[in-house]
């Protein structure tokens, strides 16, 4: 299965996940699809259990409480964009034999911490080590949430008017890691400075503040955290996901000095990276000051970048010389970036 190496295409997706997905219960509200990292099942009064998964990082060269951060963190931001917080979570574990006991014992304990300060509890999962497993996954997670089901949050319910906003800045996560997990380079080139501001930037992979302050306001249709792919990618998932098309002002997007300067080292785009800690909503329009001054009384950033429009005018980019299609790559640059500095000996 070498074709979907890395997060499946979307091709990949609708050929092989959407035909089959057991049994048809009438329960479930939003099952897999595109674009949408959330699923919904009605439980009756009123009341649905929203649910989502995602792998469990593990990252020698980064640090098993940075690993820990982004296993928990990843999959709350996901559950942000129903407007709740999650609540529980299932962990499976299948860590590096290589791992020592005091090293297993840390990372739980991380794992357990960032849970518990977001309010998760831990109801189960399985843990063990795996012989040859010597990846950056150490397995996978899920988190569940209950809330009243007319009041969820989905990406795919933006609606044709609505003010695109993107939460922080584009390439976060991207730029946070890899400045940390090649520090000697990153110092060396790019100065102390840079590398410090990277080091910040880590802890604001969470966009879990993003989205439940958004939600409070009633201002927001719909949301989408950034992740693989990066801004450009998530508005354009959301875009798909919600059936519509969407125009958006590249000259606008917020890039950040530190992450231009990191993905420039790497060889990549900060519009198309994964970009933990962003959070793009989908506002109703005339509200769109209203949100920002109070994501600002939150100290996050907040940047219109474009709007949702008719599917039939399709997803453009447009700048001060340029109206073209938005592209939209299957495969995020940066696991590329990650594994060829590690083949270059990048310390």
């Amino acid at each position: 299965m070498s074709q979907f190496s890395g997060k499946i295409s979307g091709s990949g997706f609708n050929e092989l996940i959407l035909p089959n997905l057991g049994a048809l219960r009438a329960d479930v509200v939003h099952g897999p699809a595109f674009g949408v990292d959330v699923s919904v099942v009605d439980l009756g009064g009123g009341q649905a259990l929203a649910m989502t998964s995602d792998p469990l990082s593990l990252i020698p060269s980064l640090g098993l409480a940075e690993s820990a951060w982004l296993s928990v963190h990843l999959m709350a931001n996901d559950m942000a964009t129903t407007g709740f917080a999650p609540q529980y979570a299932q962990m499976v574990l299948n860590l590096p034999p290589n791992l020592t006991q005091s090293d297993i014992n840390l990372y739980w304990q991380y794992i357990s911490k960032y849970c518990r300060d977001i309010g998760v509890a831990i109801t189960g999962g399985h843990t063990g080590t795996i012989e040859g497993q010597h990846s950056t996954i150490a397995g996978g997670g899920t988190m569940l949430l209950t809330a009243p089901i007319n009041k969820l949050l989905l990406s795919c319910k933006a609606q044709p008017g609505d003010v695109i906003i993107v939460t922080k800045e584009c390439a976060i996560s991207s730029a946070a890691i890899l400045a940390m997990s090649f520090p000697e380079t990153a110092k060396q080139k790019l100065g102390n400075e840079t590398y410090l501001t990277c080091c910040d930037l880590f802890y604001k992979t969470s966009s879990l503040l993003d989205g439940l302050t958004a939600a409070y306001t009633g201002m927001i249709n719909a949301m989408h955290d950034v992740t693989e792919g990066g801004v450009l990618g998530a508005v354009y998932e959301m875009a798909r996901a919600s059936g519509l098309g969407v125009q958006v002002q590249n000259d606008l997007l917020p890039l950040g000095e530190a992450q231009q300067q990191v993905t420039s080292l790497f060889k990549i785009d900060a519009r198309y990276c994964v970009g933990a800690g962003a959070m793009i909503l989908a506002a109703k329009p005339g509200f769109e000051n209203y949100l920002i001054e109070t994501l600002a009384e939150k100290h996050i950033r907040a940047t219109v970048i474009g709007k949702f429009t008719d599917q039939e005018k399709g997803c453009r980019l447009i700048s001060d010389t340029k109206d073209e299609p938005l592209p939209y790559f299957e495969k995020d640059p940066y696991w590329v970036a990650f594994f060829d500095a590690l083949k270059k000996g990048w310390k």
